[in-house]
Formats: C-alpha cells, structure tokens, sequence
C-alpha cells in the first residue's frame, strides 16, 4: 500500500505534462495568439477559439496536481516536523482552490472583461491561490530546510516563491507587450515545482523506519 502511495506521488509529473500540453495546443489552436504579451488563462477563455481543447488539458492538469499532492499529505503524515507538514497541507489546498475555482470560474474573454465570472476568477480565486502559495511556500522553506530529507525541496521552494514575486512585480511594471513573458514566472513555477513535490514524495523514505 505504501508503495503504492508513494507510486502515486508522480502524479504531479503528470500534472506539468499536462499543463505543457495544454499550453501546447491551446497556442496552437488560437490564432495570433501572443506568448510574449497574453496570459496563459487567455487559452482557456469561454471565448477563446483554443477553449475545447486547451480545457481538457487544463482540467487533466489540475486534477493530477491534487491528486499527487494529496497523497504526498499522506506520505508526510506524523513524519518531518509540523511546519513543513503544515505547508505542505496548505499548498495542496491551494491546488484544491486552483482546480475548483478556475474550473467554475474560467475567464469569459481576452483580458479583464468585467463579468462575475471575470471577477471570482481575479479577485477571488486568484488571490486566494496567491496567498495560498506565499505562505505554504514560506512554511515549506522554515520547516523544510532544518532536515537534510527535506533540505533539497525547501530550497526549490524559496526559489519558486521568489520566481511568483518576480512575475508579480514583472507584470505590474514591464511593458505591456511582455505581459505574457513575465506572468508566466509565476505560473510555470507553481506547476514545476507541484512536479518536484511529486518527486519529492516518490522518493522520500521515512527515516524512522527501513526504506520500503
């Protein structure tokens, strides 16, 4: 059953494989679509001629994230110390919030658009999932860096937080036409640090008890 568990963990892999793909294709099925100056969310807009497929994949996304970070709770459970554990738990429940909200409340256009859909999705659920990852980052990072089991993982934290406040700050100072650029330092580094997570918890033996 452990192994199985642990087995399980990969599914954060499979999650970044997903999103890539969804990124993929949704570029590819949205004409003069620009990378350098459009959110990654504009592919998945209820208008966007990219929506059918880029969704799929979206959804496949976020559903191997929870999936692999749920069971890495359980891989951690009682184990390492209670403010790693702690971070951990609060940035699964952040990938929780991702999947639910962003599925009910997807962009309905290009941009801003001012609907309630528009407004869950920024001033909702965006924020709830920034805050989210601030600090469940942070908590890793604390909790993290003091074991040598977990040194590796609470340094690639630090580094994705770091990688979010470069994008934030990016997008809200950088010409618009690098909008796209600097708005996905944010989002890469949450999915490719949930596959590091699944890496993480693949590979983490107990250190209480012989390896599996």
């Amino acid at each position: 059953m452990k192994s199985l568990i642990r087995l399980l963990n990969l599914s954060g892999v499979v999650a970044a494989v997903f999103y890539f793909l969804h990124v993929y294709y949704g570029i590819r099925n949205y004409p003069n679509y620009s990378s350098l100056s459009q959110a990654v969310s504009d592919l998945t807009a209820t208008d966007a001629p990219s929506y059918i497929i880029a969704s799929r994949f979206s959804a496949l996304y976020s559903m191997f994230a929870v999936l692999g970070c749920t069971f890495l709770c359980l891989i951690i459970t009682n184990q390492i110390n209670k403010t790693f554990r702690l971070g951990i738990y609060l940035y699964t429940i952040m990938n929780w919030v991702s999947s639910i909200g962003y599925t009910l409340f997807p962009l309905s256009g290009k941009g801003y658009q001012g609907t309630f859909q528009d407004i869950m999705h920024l001033y909702v659920v965006t924020i709830a999932v920034v805050l989210l990852s601030i600090v469940s980052l942070i908590l890793i990072f604390i909790g993290g860096r003091r074991n040598k089991e977990t040194k590796a993982i609470a340094i690639l934290g630090l580094i994705a937080l770091l990688l979010m406040f470069l994008g934030s700050i990016g997008t809200g100072v950088a010409p618009k036409e690098y909008f796209g650029v600097l708005e996905r330092f944010s989002v890469f580094s949450v999915v490719i640090y949930t596959a590091l997570l699944g890496l993480f918890g693949y590979t983490y033996k107990n250190p209480q008890t012989p390896p599996a």
